[in-house]
């Protein structure tokens, strides 16, 4: 079975993230085949995307709800999330 040239993606932004942004949610079609692959993708859209998704910003990330890496895969229909680490005090 071979992957498709793009699959559709739910990309969900929170906090300080979903505010530099200016949304909470967007569907997207993408040739990133990772979540690694994804995040460089929206990096080069420029800014906003660029500022705080940037390599080298800490940015957590999920896949399908669950804690995920830049390596993890992406499938059609799936959803990423990116948000900033949270701390406790």
């Amino acid at each position: 079975m071979t992957e498709p040239a793009t699959r559709k993606v739910t990309v969900r932004y929170f906090a300080s993230i979903r505010e530099a942004v200016g949304t909470g949610q967007e569907t997207l079609q993408t040739r990133a085949a990772t979540l690694g692959a994804l995040r460089d993708e929206l990096v080069a859209r420029g800014e906003p995307w660029a500022g705080c998704l940037a390599p080298g910003r800490a940015v957590r990330m999920a896949l399908d709800q669950h804690m995920a890496s830049e390596a993890d895969a992406l499938a059609d229909g799936c959803e990423a999330a990116f948000f900033p680490p949270v701390t406790g005090g």
